[in-house]
């Protein structure tokens, strides 16, 4: 016997990705009515902090962003395809630095305007909001520390299939 398709099931998750999806597309859409093709909402934050540091390692730039080394390495290398910025060999084989390309750096002052305006939007739309995002996430952290994903998933585990 086959069981039914988990898949299938209401995702908990699609209205979240939902939302981050379309919130990336209308910054997106703010570079492209702006003529700033090939540049991702994702990269702001890393083109900002080159500008500001200097090259850095991947490791380096993943450590002061607070992402890991895996999803900055991605997006270093798309952010290279865009010509955005250059990978030179680091202190050892291993390593590689990063630093902005001419047309990387040119476009840090609209970056960090727009990463204003953006923090500036999202405190406006919390205040319209009868729960503003922030407090959401430390509620579901709280909730989680009381007693972890982890956790939950394996008792949930534990009990015989319905």
């Amino acid at each position: 016997m086959t069981s039914p398709d988990p898949t299938k099931l209401p995702d908990p998750w699609q209205s979240l990705h939902a939302l981050l999806a379309s919130l990336d597309a209308e910054i997106e859409q703010v570079y492209a009515d702006r003529g700033i093709e090939g540049v991702r909402p994702r990269f702001a934050y890393p083109l900002i902090r080159l500008a500001h540091t200097g090259p850095l390692t991947i490791r380096e730039l993943a450590e002061s962003l607070h992402r890991s080394h895996s999803a900055v390495s991605q997006t270093v290398a798309a952010m290279r395809k865009e010509d955005l910025v250059t990978s030179e060999p680091g202190p050892d084989a291993r390593t590689r630095r990063i630093d902005l390309t001419e047309r990387g750096r040119s476009l840090v002052p609209f970056l960090e305007a727009e990463w204003r305006a953006t923090h500036a939007a999202v405190t406006e739309l919390n205040g319209e909001l009868p729960y503003a995002m922030p407090a959401v996430v430390e509620d579901v952290q709280q909730a989680l520390a009381r007693r972890s994903m982890r956790a939950r998933i394996e008792q949930h585990l534990a009990e015989p299939p319905r």
